[in-house]
């Protein structure tokens, strides 16, 4: 009797007829977020989609989020992480099996040389989901960025630092109040003139994008801020919240808010209360040029408040060099 991984594969391109077929596998993904429904995925116009749907038997067994420039096939350019999505009935073999698939459809699709693939961090699967690691590895992937993520496992957390404290202690003293908000237009002044001032750069989102995100995943989105005495913004965050994580997407002070320690009291509020029953707090990546420069003073300060190393890792591997049998 054959064994089940050597049935043929069918690999089906996506199209928007197939949002709900898409939408609901997402659900049912060991490994997926909501990064992955097709109502984030297709908010951004700069990537040409080429999201894969993978069938054996009839039975769609795994999603591709992915897209293509020229002879580059990316899981996924537009987002922080990617990678096959699966259920928790796909083991190594059909993994290896979902690989060569993917080779014999970009040789025969597309003008694709090369993949960019970055498999979603283990934080973010509610089960054992790494088959995908061990496929790069045989078909000799190459490490090509390694971004480091400051991440609180909340059963165990660490305390916060020492002068982490004592900013808590003195915010609380100035007046300060923390709530959820929708006014993303003030925060994201005060975040756009942050970026820019510190790192010559603009947010990934515009206003407008992260507008619509939010009011398509108001579960999943959400703005915290700072307010001081006068209603005035002086710090605030964006959240993405998953089933295990909250990973915070933005961070933003004013001068005066940065002084008083209204950033620590506000980690210190969704840290120790507001999430205290997720498992993960993330509070994002602090390093340059795909992970070769470490931003000292940013970790410095995501570490005081008892991040440790979670990496977001991203692999190059030749089509040509992609497994072309099951196992």
């Amino acid at each position: 009797m054959s064994s089940p991984c050597s049935r043929p594969i069918t690999v089906v391109r996506y199209s928007p007829s197939q949002q709900s077929v898409w939408d609901s596998f997402v659900v049912g993904c060991k490994n997926a977020t909501f990064l992955f429904k097709r109502g984030y995925l297709d908010y951004n116009p700069r990537f040409t989609d080429c999201s894969l749907l993978f069938y054996k038997g009839g039975e769609l067994v795994a999603l591709l989020p992915a897209c293509i420039e020229a002879e580059v096939f990316a899981s996924h350019a537009g987002l922080t992480y990617g990678g096959f999505l699966v259920g928790s009935n796909v083991g190594t073999e059909l993994m290896l099996s979902l690989f060569a698939a993917l080779r014999t459809y970009l040789q025969e699709n597309t003008a694709a040389t090369k993949v960019v693939y970055s498999p979603v961090p283990h934080i973010y699967a509610t089960y054992p989901a790494e088959e995908d690691l061990y496929a790069l590895f045989r078909c000799n992937a190459v490490l090509a960025r390694r971004r480091v993520s400051s991440v609180v496992w909340q059963p165990r957390a660490l305390p916060f630092s020492t002068l982490r404290k004592r900013k808590v202690k003195r915010a609380a003293c100035s007046g300060f109040s923390i709530a959820e908000s929708a006014d993303y237009a003030s925060f994201w002044q005060v975040l756009a003139e942050n970026l820019q001032k510190e790192h010559g750069a603009v947010p990934v989102h515009s206003l407008a994008e992260i507008e619509l995100l939010a009011a398509r995943f108001p579960d999943n989105i959400k703005l915290y801020c700072v307010a001081d005495g006068s209603g005035t913004v002086v710090a605030g965050t964006v959240l993405y919240i998953t089933e295990r994580v909250v990973r915070v997407q933005y961070i933003g002070s004013v001068q005066a808010g940065r002084e008083s320690g209204a950033v620590d009291l506000l980690f210190d509020y969704l840290v120790h209360k507001m999430f205290a029953d997720k498992e993960f707090f993330d509070f994002g990546t602090s390093v340059e040029q795909g992970g070769q420069v470490l931003n000292g003073g940013l970790i410095f300060q995501k570490e005081g408040f008892g991040g440790r190393a979670v990496v977001y890792d991203s692999y190059e591997v030749d089509v040509n060099s992609l497994p072309n049998i099951a196992h």
